[in-house]
C-alpha cells in the first residue's frame, strides 16, 4: 500500500477518534500540562528539558511482575509547531535506553491525540521500526479499551494517569453502559495475620518475630541467593511468574515454610525479595528522605559518599539496620558481576524505585537519575557508607573511582551507625507495550 494511502487511513482513524471524543464532550486543545516547576527533579540542565518539561513521559511505579512502567500521554503533547518531534523521539530513546538491560512496560494513552498535535505517519513508522529493532516491541503489544482492564495488569495507584484520561474513561464507560457507574468502594481495613510478612511495617515484623530486626523474608531470600544464586546471570533483573510469586507470598503470610529448591530458579527468590520491598507500607529509605536523595546529583562527586552517610543518619535505627543488611548483600552480588552481569549500576537501576518513593503520587521520570545514583553509591561504596567510623568532613571517593572501593560485605553484620552531631540514637484508550 502506498504511503499516501496509509496517511489517508490514519487521518480517517484520527478523525473518527476526534468525533467520538466530541460526542462525549471531551475535546480539548493540546497544551503543555506538566511543566518543570511541577517536577522538582527536572532542571534546566536536563539534556532534553525542552521536551521533558511537557510531562509527556513519566515513570509510574511497576507492574504486577515488578517491571518498571513508563507512560506516554498524548494529551500532554502541545501543538506540533511547539514541539520538535525529532527531539521527542530522541528523548523517548534516551528514556528507554536506561532500562534496556531490564524488563519494563510502556503504557501509551491515546486520548488527546488530534490533528493539531499528532506526529507525521513517517515519524511514527520510523519510531516503530527503530524501537522494534532495539527493544523488540513487535509481538508484545496489548490493547485496552478501559482503565479497568489495565488495572488487571498494573498497579494503577502507582501509575501516572493524567486526569484528562481518567475523566474520558468515565465518560466512555457511562456512554456504553447507558447508566452512571457505581462509585468504587474501598474494602474495609482488616488486621493482618499474626504471621503476615508482606504489606506490613518493619515494626510489625519485629514485634511478631521476637525482636528480630531483619524481616524473615529478607533473611531467607538473601541466605538462599548468597548460597546458590550469586552467579546467576541477570539476578534481580529478570522477572518471574506472577502466579508463583503470589503463591509464595501466600505461604509466607500463612506462616508456612518455603523451600526455594522446589522451584529450581534463583530468579524466583530474587523477585520475592523485590516484592517484599515494594509492598512495605513505607519505603525503606522513608519518604521523608526523598527530596534529600534527589539532591545527590548536585553534590560534588568527591563528597557524595559523605552526603549519603549524612542522609542515612536521619533514618530510624530499624530502617538503617535493614538497609545495611540489604546493601551489604547487593555489594556482594556486584562483586560477582563477571558471572551474573549485575554491576552496582545495574543493581541500582533495579532497586532504586524499590527503596524510596514520594509520600504522594509516583516518582517522576526526572527522579530516576538521582535515585539510581544514590542507590549505586550505597552498593558500590558499602564499606564506606555504612562504616562505624565517622568520616564527616573528610572527602570520600565518589563514583568516578577516586579512593577505596566499598569493601567486602563479609557476613552482612549490621554496622554501628555513627550518630548525627548533637543528637541521640533513636529507635483504545490504552495501549500497553511490554518487554
Amino acid at each position: 500500500m502506498a504511503r499516501l494511502d496509509l496517511e489517508e487511513l490514519a487521518e480517517i482513524e484520527l478523525q473518527r477518534d476526534e468525533e467520538e471524543a466530541a460526542a462525549l464532550g471531551a475535546v480539548q486543545r493540546p497544551s503543555a500540562v506538566a511543566t518543570a516547576d511541577q517536577d522538582p527533579a527536572l532542571s534546566l540542565s536536563h539534556p532534553f528539558y525542552d521536551v521533558a518539561r511537557h510531562g509527556i513521559l513519566q515513570v509510574g511505579g511497576e507492574d504486577h511482575l515488578g517491571r518498571r512502567i513508563v507512560t506516554f500521554s498524548c494529551c500532554r503533547m502541545p501543538p506540533s509547531h511547539e514541539l520538535n518531534h525529532r527531539r521527542l523521539l530522541e528523548y523517548l530513546r534516551h528514556t528507554l535506553d536506561q532500562h534496556v538491560q531490564s524488563d519494563y512496560t510502556v503504557v501509551y494513552f491515546h486520548f488527546g491525540l488530534s490533528s493539531q498535535n499528532k506526529p507525521s505517519l513517517r515519524w511514527l513508522q520510523g519510531a516503530y521500526r527503530e524501537f522494534d529493532r532495539n527493544h523488540k516491541f513487535g509481538k508484545k503489544v496489548t490493547y485496552f479499551n478501559y482503565l479497568s482492564e489495565l488495572r488487571e495488569h498494573l498497579k494503577c495507584d502507582q501509575l501516572a494517569i493524567p486526569p484528562e484520561v481518567v475523566r474520558y474513561d468515565e465518560k466512555l464507560r457511562n456512554l456504553h453502559k447507558g447508566r452512571p457507574l457505581a462509585p468504587v468502594k474501598t474494602p474495609p481495613p482488616r488486621p493482618p495475620l499474626p504471621t503476615q510478612q508482606f504489606g506490613v511495617s518493619l515494626q510489625y515484623l519485629k514485634d511478631k518475630n521476637q525482636g528480630e530486626l531483619i524481616p524473615p523474608v529478607l533473611r531467607f531470600t538473601v541466605t538462599y541467593l548468597r548460597e546458590k544464586g550469586l552467579r546467576t546471570e541477570g539476578l534481580f533483573r529478570r522477572s518471574a511468574s506472577v502466579q508463583t510469586i503470589r503463591e509464595i507470598q501466600r505461604l509466607y503470610n500463612q506462616g508456612k515454610p518455603v523451600n526455594f529448591d522446589d522451584y529450581g530458579d534463583a530468579h524466583i527468590p530474587a523477585a520475592v525479595l523485590k516484592t517484599f520491598l515494594r509492598e512495605l507500607p513505607q519505603p525503606l529509605l522513608t519518604s521523608k528522605a526523598y527530596e534529600q536523595v534527589l539532591g545527590i546529583t548536585s553534590v560534588e562527586s568527591s563528597l557524595r559518599v559523605t552526603r549519603c552517610r549524612q542522609i542515612l543518619r536521619g533514618l530510624p535505627d530499624h530502617n538503617y539496620a535493614v538497609l545495611s543488611y540489604l546493601m551489604g548483600f547487593l555489594h556482594e552480588v556486584s562483586r560477582e558481576s563477571i558471572f551474573n552481569k549485575m554491576t552496582s549500576s545495574n543493581l541500582a537501576c533495579v532497586f532504586g524505585l524499590n527503596l524510596i518513593w514520594p509520600s504522594q503520587g509516583a516518582s517522576s521520570l526526572g527522579a530516576l537519575v538521582p535515585l539510581n545514583l544514590f542507590t549505586e553509591l550505597l552498593i558500590e561504596y558499602y564499606g564506606k557508607v555504612f562504616s562505624a567510623q565517622d568520616t564527616c568532613g573528610e572527602p570520600d571517593a565518589g563514583p568516578a573511582g577516586a579512593g577505596e572501593q566499598g569493601g567486602s560485605a563479609g557476613g552482612l553484620a549490621t554496622p554501628t551507625r555513627p550518630p548525627a552531631p548533637g543528637s541521640r540514637p533513636e529507635t483504545p484508550l490504552v495501549l500497553e507495550v511490554s518487554r
